[in-house]
């Protein structure tokens, strides 16, 4: 191989003046750089890699579909591991109500269900329906249509002037409720709001409302409480308005159930997965449909979606995600991911009665969030964002062999620190044990450096 710093020069990473250690293998929750430095991914990257790295079974699946066919578009031809992914899913999710459209990843895949929200309308004779409404604290993707919908400042703001304008209500965000209510008198405002924004705008202008039912990357592991997404559903029929799940990363088992919205006993009219349906070992997303809308767009002129990309259901890939499946059943990873969850979260709430600096711990199985404030016993004050608290944390826990997931900017779109834990769902509780001991650590030094 050349010497890493010459090879360097040519490559375009995200942060210009960041060092980025160089990874060159992985087996089961470990990664290793090319000093042969051992590390926890206890962010599977980025809440993907959820079977673990060099999965031996995934990678054949991968070589065997290959070796019968590698491409097919999908605008001409089907392909055999469509067909068994889909019912798969369907099966999964619980519900037979429900048809899959297969993409190349998260953002394609909210792209899609923008897109199908907005034909689903112009079909039922409502051409004015075209806005979706999203929530202040969100990511849904990186492509113009899907950013348009996030509500993170920061991923927007250079963006702004070419990005579409939607509204957006508040999110259930309990650890700094906007509505300033308790868990005791909670009385779903937050839902609420969803209806305020319908009336406000006109609801004769709205085609969906999408949300995260447990959140990522923009505040990782706000849940609802009880009661929310059901409330959500009731305001969409209501007002004829589609409900998109965004369960990109709270999806495909990550949370201890297969869907995250699982956990409320609510579905969306459309749903969009990604990230661990493949586990990284290949690019995969899909959108499920409800019947309300896929027999809208079936029995339309057209009897078409106006849509595609050039990736989506490919071969090889969906074939890894019928493997990737097959496996959580076998090995029951997503029972294990419930248990993991309830084991490893009281550790994390532990860390808040030693360490002033963490403020929030919240999460469900594997999708745990730590947010960082300057004194929890004093109040939510979040750091100056200039000090890059989150950063700060990861450095150190990668000094001592652990890769987390940082974000920051929760807090009114311009302060706030969090880390993302979202490790693989084979880990076991000596391995989260080790975890907890690392963040302890790297923690109590970034802690005392503050002071």
């Amino acid at each position: 191989m050349q010497d890493k710093n010459l090879t360097e020069q040519y490559i375009f990473y995200r942060d210009l003046k960041r060092d980025y250690p160089l990874i060159v293998k992985g087996n089961g929750i470990y990664i290793y750089n090319d000093k042969g430095k051992k590390i926890i991914d206890a962010a599977s990257g980025a809440a993907v890699v959820c079977l673990g790295h060099n999965n031996k079974r995934v990678i054949e699946a991968w070589v065997k579909q290959s070796q019968k066919i590698s491409f097919v578009h999908m605008s001409a031809f089907s392909n055999e591991p469509i067909l068994e992914l889909s019912e798969q899913l369907v099966n999964m999710v619980g519900d037979k109500h429900y048809h899959v459209y297969f993409t190349s990843g998260g953002s394609e895949s909210v792209e899609a269900a923008m897109k199908l929200a907005r034909q689903y309308h112009l079909e039922k004779g409502r051409p004015e329906r075209h806005m979706v409404i999203a929530r202040s604290i969100s990511y849904h993707g990186s492509t113009l249509g899907a950013l348009s919908l996030t509500g993170h400042h920061y991923r927007r703001y250079k963006f702004s002037p070419i990005l579409f304008s939607f509204p957006r209500i508040s999110p259930p965000y309990c650890y700094r409720c906007p509505f300033n209510q308790t868990k005791k008198t909670c009385n779903l405002d937050c839902a609420e709001d969803l209806e305020r924004a319908i009336v406000t705008e006109g609801e004769e202008l709205i085609s969906a409302f999408i949300f995260e039912p447990v959140v990522g990357a923009a505040a990782p592991g706000i849940s609802p409480p009880v009661g929310y997404i059901k409330r959500i559903r009731e305001i969409c029929e209501k007002h004829d308005v589609l409900m998109i799940g965004d369960e990109v990363m709270s999806g495909v088992g990550r949370t201890g159930k297969f869907l995250a919205s699982q956990h409320y006993q609510a579905r969306s009219h459309i749903i969009c997965l990604s990230k661990g349906i493949s586990s990284g070992y290949a690019p995969l997303g899909a959108v499920l449909v409800e019947d309300e809308v896929y027999d809208v767009l079936k029995s339309s002129g057209t009897h078409a979606f106006v849509h595609g990309h050039t990736f989506g259901g490919h071969p090889s890939s969906v074939a890894v995600g019928v493997e990737v499946l097959k496996i959580l059943k076998e090995k029951n990873l997503i029972e294990h991911v419930s248990d993991m969850g309830k084991y490893w979260l009281p550790q994390l709430k532990a860390l808040k009665k030693k360490h002033k600096i963490v403020g929030s711990v919240r999460g469900k199985g594997l999708l745990i969030g730590i947010e960082f404030v300057e004194n929890s016993r004093k109040g939510k004050k979040p750091f100056e964002s200039s000090l890059v608290v989150r950063m700060k944390i990861k450095d150190e826990c990668l000094k001592r062999g652990l890769n987390v997931y940082p974000g920051g900017y929760s807090v009114k779109g311009t302060a706030g620190d969090h880390i993302l834990l979202a490790p693989p769902y084979i880990i076991k509780k000596k391995e989260l044990d080790k975890i907890t001991e690392i963040l302890d650590a790297a923690i109590g030094t970034v802690e005392k450096a503050l002071e």
